[in-house]
C-alpha cells in the first residue's frame, strides 16, 4: 500500500509526452496533476498576473538578451535589479507551492525543477522523459502546435533551452543528466502506457 503522500516529478524535452505520462499516471494512480494549474495557483497566492506568470514560466532570468549563468543554484550579484528579483519572486511562488502540495497529497508535478524543490522531502520519485528529435517533432506536430516537422524541431530546440537554462540556473543540478533523476526513458521505444507500467511498478516496489 502506498503512503498518503508522495510526489511524482517529471522533466521532459519538449514533444517526449512528458505531460501526457504525467496525466495518465495520476489517472491510474488516483492523484493530483500539476501543470499549468501550479502556475494559476501559485500566481494567485503570490499576488501575480497571470499573463506575466505564463511568460516567464521555466525561463531563466535574462539581462541585457542573454540569460545569466551562474554555478551553484544561486546568483550573488544584488544589484542586477528587477529582472533577477521578478523572476526570482515566480520561482519563490511556485517553490512554496509546490512545498505545500508535498505537505498535503499524493500528486504528479511536471516541470518547474520540482526534483530539486522538492529534494528534502521523504517519498518523491524523480523522473525524465526525453525522446530522439524527429519522434518528437512528429508529437508536436500531431497535437497540431507547428505545421512541420521542421518548424517544431526550431521550436523543441528553443524550448529545451529554455527549460535547460531555467534548470541549470535554479539547482545544483544539470538538466536531463541521469544521475538527477531517479528513472530517466527515451519514450520512442515503448508506449506511454508501458512506461507508466514501469514506474508504478518501481513507486510500489520503493514505496509500499
Amino acid at each position: 500500500m502506498l503512503p498518503e503522500k508522495y510526489v511524482i516529478t517529471i522533466g521532459r524535452t519538449f514533444g517526449s509526452g512528458g505531460r501526457q505520462l504525467g496525466r495518465l499516471l495520476a489517472q491510474r494512480l488516483c492523484i493530483g496533476f500539476y501543470d499549468k494549474q501550479l502556475l494559476v495557483e501559485s500566481a494567485r497566492k503570490a499576488g501575480y498576473n497571470l499573463d506575466y506568470f505564463e511568460r516567464n514560466d521555466e525561463r531563466a532570468p535574462r539581462i541585457m538578451g542573454g540569460v545569466v549563468q551562474f554555478s551553484m543554484g544561486f546568483y550573488p550579484m544584488s544589484w542586477i535589479g528587477d529582472t533577477i528579483s521578478g523572476s526570482d519572486g515566480i520561482y519563490k511562488a511556485q517553490c512554496e507551492f509546490m512545498h505545500e502540495l508535498a505537505a498535503k497529497e499524493a500528486c504528479v508535478i511536471v516541470g518547474r525543477s520540482a526534483d530539486y524543490v522538492l529534494r528534502d522531502v521523504e517519498n518523491v520519485i524523480n523522473i525524465f522523459v526525453h525522446a530522439p528529435a524527429d519522434v518528437c517533432a512528429q508529437r508536436i506536430v500531431d497535437r497540431l502546435e507547428c505545421k512541420s516537422p521542421e518548424e517544431a524541431k526550431v521550436l523543441a530546440a528553443r524550448t529545451n533551452k529554455l527549460r535547460e537554462n531555467f534548470y541549470n540556473f535554479y539547482t545544483d543540478k544539470r538538466w536531463g543528466a541521469a544521475e538527477s533523476y531517479d528513472l530517466t526513458f527515451d519514450s520512442s521505444l515503448i508506449p506511454l502506457e508501458e512506461i507508466a507500467d514501469i514506474i508504478i511498478e518501481y513507486i510500489h516496489r520503493r514505496l509500499g
